[in-house]
């Protein structure tokens, strides 16, 4: 019986090798799956030649994306990935919050000027995987970044935006639960005395939309209060540029001055909170001249070809798209003040220009930033990012609505 014994131990042994072969090959695969599209997918990158070709790829892309939506990776890690994603750490509800919150935003700019059955049940059918038939959240969320998702509903022209009023409404007691002991609102709860430049973005236009349209001036007046406070306390000075974050106690300012997407999220909210605003309301003179001292800022800091890089201030870090598109909106909109109109109109055009030429045959706008993970601590992957894909849809639309006006 002893080579009936060897023959079994040499069959499990032969098996267990196969097992992890197969077992290698599959965290191999995992691992050089997304470099080989990501090489085939930049083959012939950049050959849009026109604006309207170009909004209408990265507009099919984000609608793709929209019940699809990639996911964005936590870590920059590039290997054994597969342990991340046993771990849980590969990607988070709270960032895919805002990536399909842009995407909605771009898409309901898009709506404004095009009448698309498709893409109304697109939208539709994202909706139902968000609200009950109440209207109210199906998964309540905890953390602010959600904020933004709720605004991007409310500038849904096509459909009847009260019937999610319990949402909103849950959404404006989330926020006042985290409103901290100086009166602005907090990141996360477990960091009460940092304030981030992230928060302006998330929060403080649908503030002003759910303040104005529910006439509840207390939202309204915490958004001023939020930009106000960032102002005084997390801007470079004679720069005008925000540093990521600040702490409350000492005043000191807290990670990079002049990280481009925070100088993004700065941008966001401020520009959409004064556009909220009626004309004849108190605050609207306050914001307006914070628009065009950052316009100026930011102008300074906008590269030959069009791009912003990632730290705005270092020509020899990397241009990140992510930054140029919300930049470049930013700028479209604050166009609207006569006095800063050109330069504006200006800065826009060439970012669109420099996004044209990152954007993949696909529609997919590439080289974005990957995912903040602390204070200071930024990532360097540069990769499709579906925050982008719906500020640039965002911005062409809107620019094509400013052309017909």
């Amino acid at each position: 019986m002893d080579w009936l014994a060897k023959g079994v131990v040499i069959i499990f042994f032969q098996l267990l090798s196969i097992l992890l072969l197969m077992t290698a090959a599959v965290i191999v695969f995992i691992d050089v799956l997304p470099l080989i599209k990501d090489w085939l997918g930049r083959i012939h990158i950049g050959r849009f030649s026109n604006t309207n070709e170009w909004n209408s790829s990265i507009t099919k892309a984000g609608m793709r994306w929209l019940n699809h939506t990639p996911k964005i990776k936590v870590t920059d890690n590039t290997r054994l990935v597969v342990i991340d994603m046993l771990k849980g750490n590969y990607t988070k509800n709270a960032i895919q919050n805002w990536q399909e919150a842009a995407l909605l935003l771009g898409l309901a700019e898009y709506a404004e000027k095009n009448k698309n059955p498709e893409l109304e049940h697109e939208i539709a059918a994202y909706l139902n995987t968000k609200f009950d038939r109440e209207g109210q959240w199906k998964q309540k969320p905890e953390h602010i970044d959600a904020v933004i998702l709720s605004y991007a509903v409310m500038k849904l022209s096509f459909i009847n935006i009260d019937r999610y009023k319990l949402a909103f409404d849950y959404t404006w007691e989330l926020i006042k639960e985290h409103i901290g002991e100086d009166g602005t609102v907090l990141y996360r709860k477990s960091m009460e005395n940092y304030r981030y430049v992230d928060t302006i973005g998330f929060i403080c236009p649908f503030l002003v939309a759910y303040g104005i349209r529910y006439n509840k001036e207390a939202c309204v007046q915490l958004a001023v209060k939020q930009v106000q406070q960032y102002v005084q306390f997390g801007m470079l000075e004679n720069h005008y540029i925000p540093s990521h974050a600040y702490h409350i106690k000492s005043r000191l300012p807290l990670g990079l001055y002049g990280w481009g997407r925070g100088s993004g999220w700065f941008a966001l909210g401020l520009i959409d909170s004064w556009m909220e605003l009626p004309t004849e309301h108190n605050s609207k003179p306050v914001l307006e001249e914070f628009i065009k001292r950052f316009a100026g800022a930011i102008l300074t800091f906008q590269r030959v070809d069009g791009n912003w890089n990632w730290t705005v201030t270092r020509s020899e870090s990397r241009p990140d798209s992510s930054t140029t598109a919300t930049l470049g909106y930013f700028l479209l909109q604050a166009s609207q003040i006569e006095e800063i109109a050109e330069k504006c109109t200006e800065g826009a055009e060439r970012a669109v220009r420099y996004l044209m030429k990152v954007t993949r045959r696909n529609g997919a706008v590439d080289f974005s930033q990957g995912d903040t993970k602390d204070i200071g601590v930024y990532s360097m992957l540069f990769n499709i990012l579906p925050f982008t894909q719906g500020f640039c849809i965002r911005m062409v639309n809107a620019a094509a609505r400013k052309k017909v006006a």
